[in-house]
């Protein structure tokens, strides 16, 4: 008889809701990891995510095994996988942590049915958000569909629970003994990414909850000065977190705390971009539409141009404006791409190019290693103005003088486009008014903004 804790965005030990939960049923644990192929078999043979999480069950097999766990792990559709597991286990309860995205309420509203089928109970607990589904709602019983009151009502909501977010780190429940372990640990080994179909790759992010806290600790100095670095890509001032915290190898709870022991503006301005990212998770579970088309009903009609060769072209950081195509680059080099970044390039995409920002959207989920379906789609749908609380479509990012705002020394352009490293620092901003003429192989730009701008209120005011 015993416990499994199926682990999906949680992948480390501290703080884990779900791991907790299983050993308070005081039974032995086996955890279980299942690489979904109804995920991988849409994804290529060098998908950075893939290495980042195998260099993340790694580690945590062997955290797991310091307690005695065994980490199964399989590559399967879960949906027959989880209860194969729990039978091989004699499980009686499989706990897992909520997930809000409508192919994962699925799929998990499937599993619990075949549990169910084998009298297994199925348990869920909140671990990725501090408040899930409609914890924090209008006066009107409504989901909130603007930031500013739902971070106000949050902050509120969270005075109140404060005390109740105390940091999880308690081994004193586990059950589990070496001769259990022994008998365990090798049923359902960690397959190598080769035999899952993919190639290990080099990417700029060690997986493993070490890491992830070595991560932070790098970044908590910084922290105070975090609302006056965040905006300069060439400057070390995010936080580099997101892909952590997007597997769960850092704890929400631990970083909202660490925002409120360490009171600054800085700390205010981030925990503002961490209540976001619930804003977009609560949005995305109240509105699975948003996933297929634009929050905003209006803008649902709207006749983009969808030209295939720009789009191309802005793919691989060809467009002729160096602050888009550094970050293009960037993308495609790293698989990250700093946030005000995201903004501009979103923004160019849809207001100057005058393409869907679906295409810009799925891209960014191909490429991404920190890609997460509610902040992705919330970010694209805020830059191409259909989302919700959105940017004005009337407010357009000029990408000129984005670019010698955010990056006026031309640090960051020359960093990914070394072919305008010999420019001033005027001139790599816009080369073609450069007063001498840039003999490199760098296209003109491919559009002219001002003239796209007017296209694109156009279309806007035309739906």
């Amino acid at each position: 008889m015993t416990t499994i804790v199926w682990l999906r965005r949680d992948l480390r030990l501290f703080d884990n809701r779900t791991l907790q939960t299983a050993l308070l049923h005081n039974k032995p644990v086996v955890a279980v990891f299942v690489f979904d192929t109804t995920i991988l078999a849409t994804l290529k043979r060098d998908d950075r995510r893939l290495t980042f999480i195998h260099q993340s069950l790694v580690a945590l097999r062997e955290a797991l095994a310091a307690h005695h766990i065994p980490l199964w792990v399989v590559h399967d559709d879960p949906k027959s996988a989880v209860p194969s597991l729990a039978k091989a286990a004699g499980a009686t309860r499989v706990v897992c942590a909520e997930d809000y995205e409508p192919a994962a309420i699925a799929r998990d509203s499937a599993v619990r049915a075949a549990l169910a089928c084998d009298n297994v109970a199925f348990e869920q607990v909140c671990d990725q958000v501090i408040f899930p589904k409609g914890a924090i709602l209008t006066q009107q019983g409504k989901p909130y569909s603007v930031f500013t009151p739902y971070k106000k009502a949050w902050l509120a909501k969270l005075l109140s629970v404060f005390e109740q977010l105390a940091l999880v780190d308690d081994w004193g429940s586990c059950v589990n003994d070496a001769a259990f372990f022994n008998a365990h640990k090798n049923r359902f080994p960690l397959p190598e990414l080769r035999d899952l179909g993919f190639e290990r790759q080099d990417n700029v992010l060690q997986g493993g909850e070490e890491a992830a806290r070595e991560r932070l600790q790098d970044f908590l100095p910084r922290l105070a000065r975090y609302h006056q670095l965040r905006d300069f890509p060439a400057k070390k001032g995010v936080s580099y977190l997101s892909t952590y915290l997007r597997f769960g190898l850092l704890s929400i709870r631990h970083l909202v705390r660490l925002c409120l022991e360490r009171p600054s503006e800085g700390a205010d301005t981030w925990l503002s971009e961490l209540i976001w990212r619930e804003f977009y998770q609560q949005l995305l579970y109240h509105y699975p539409n948003v996933v297929h088309e634009s929050f905003k009903e209006h803008y649902r009609a709207i006749k983009w141009g969808n030209n295939p060769d720009w789009f191309a072209a802005w793919k691989c950081g060809q467009t002729g404006f160096p602050i888009v195509d550094a970050a293009m680059r960037q993308l495609n080099q790293t698989g990250f791409m700093h946030n005000r970044l995201r903004m501009i390039v979103a923004s160019f995409l849809t207001k100057d190019l005058l393409i869907d920002w679906r295409w810009g959207e799925a891209y960014f989920a191909e490429k991404l290693l920190d890609f997460d379906l509610a902040a992705n789609n919330g970010g694209w749908q805020w830059a191409a103005s259909t989302g919700c609380d959105a940017q004005p479509y009337f407010r357009i990012f000029n990408p000129v003088t984005q670019s010698q705002k955010f990056d006026p020394d031309g640090e960051f352009i020359r960093r990914y486009v070394p072919e305008l490293s010999a420019l001033n620092n005027k001139d790599i901003h816009a080369p073609w008014v450069a007063k001498t003429p840039v003999l490199v192989d760098y296209p003109a730009p491919m559009v002219d903004h001002t003239e796209q701008r007017k296209l694109a209120l156009a279309m806007f005011k035309a739906d």
